[in-house]
């Protein structure tokens, strides 16, 4: 019997959580992107930020790595000033997270990026972000949907080959695409939805929140892809 992939997910670390009686600075992560994990067929291990020196002794331990859905991006990562509307920066989230995703490309673990995820791997390999759009994000607190249209012969094109509704909730997304990043889908209004890298390895991006749906293909083509033989 085939061993289930460890597959590893980054995670918030929130002061002033609360539970129960306790108030307390919390490692947390919607429980979505774990039940994702298990459904596709993979273990999920949390990585919560850590120091970035960690990150390739963290990555040889997994067999995939999925970066979640959270805050924005420090504009710093991308040479850019702060818009009025980007969020106040998460700094040691953004440390550790760009050292996962390089770790795992220079580990050649197969990768995916959810939403943030999608972004941070677009500012790791040079690429820049649009601070602000409007349409993708359109209640606060509440995940919309769209349709996002797959290009043909990319990765994600292979795993959706049709138009599909999506969950979403984002308001910045991929400007100048990163060195060798290709777009693989795109929204109705020509928002960059999924990137990828010509493989191998297995890297994909994704702008949506797959955690918060009933569609397991992303999922479970990153789990067969950590599937070791």
């Amino acid at each position: 019997m085939t061993e289930r992939p460890l597959i590893g997910v980054s995670t918030y670390l929130e002061a002033g959580t609360r539970w129960g009686l306790w108030e307390l600075e919390a490692a947390l992560l919607p429980a979505g992107y774990p039940r994702l994990v298990q459904r596709a067929g993979g273990l999920a291990a949390m990585l919560p930020p850590d120091a970035p020196e960690h990150a390739a002794a963290t990555v040889a331990r997994l067999d995939g790595l999925v970066i979640a859905g959270g805050p924005d991006v420090e504009p710093v990562h991308y040479g850019a000033t702060p818009d009025p509307r980007t969020g106040p920066p998460a700094r040691a989230r953004d440390a550790w997270e760009l050292a996962l995703i390089e770790a795992a490309l220079a580990a050649r673990v197969p990768l995916l990026g959810i939403c943030r995820g999608m972004q941070l791997l677009n500012v790791a390999l040079g690429g820049t972000l649009t601070q602000h759009i409007d349409g993708h994000a359109e209640v606060p607190g509440v995940f919309g949907r769209h349709t996002v249209k797959p290009v043909p012969d990319t990765l994600y094109g292979a795993i959706a080959p049709e138009e599909t509704a999506v969950p979403t909730y984002h308001h910045q997304a991929v400007d100048r695409l990163g060195k060798d990043l290709l777009p693989s889908a795109h929204a109705a209004d020509g928002t960059v939805e999924a990137v990828e890298l010509p493989g191998p390895p297995w890297v994909l991006g994704v702008q949506w929140h797959p955690e918060m749906g009933e569609d397991l293909r992303v999922m479970r083509a990153l789990v067969s892809a950590a599937t070791r033989p």
